[in-house]
């Protein structure tokens, strides 16, 4: 079992940065890709992120590329999403998520962390 908790989540104003964290326990170490999900109301979840414990590859979803970035800390057992220029649109609860692979994270994630609001007014 993975155990996920995200922080981080607020209100800010449109071209604000916010920076959520997600600090995994568990079995981290047969679930080395991690990553962020979200979903809008009345929208389907949306791969945000992904990064692993083991390398520096990232991975983004193409609504975010250039504005957002996911790093780790492995001493912390923690991911980080730095999310800058927030537009409305972001608005979400975001998930931290984690799987065995990068392809089964973005497809079928294993483990879910319980969500963080974000809230981005114009």
């Amino acid at each position: 079992q993975v155990q996920l908790a995200e922080s981080g989540g607020g209100l800010v104003q449109a071209g604000d940065s916010l920076r959520l964290s997600c600090a995994a326990s568990g079995r981290t170490f047969s679930n080395t890709a991690m990553g962020w999900f979200r979903q809008a109301p009345g929208k389907e979840r949306e791969f945000v992120a992904a990064i692993r414990w083991t390398d520096i590859n990232t991975y983004y979803g193409n609504s975010v590329k250039g504005r957002f970035t996911v790093s780790r800390d492995n001493a912390k057992n923690t991911v980080y999403l730095q999310m800058n220029s927030l537009k409305p649109e972001d608005t979400a609860v975001y998930y931290c998520a984690a799987g065995p692979t990068i392809a089964v994270l973005t497809t079928t994630p294993r483990y879910w962390g319980q969500g963080t609001q974000v809230t981005v007014s114009s």
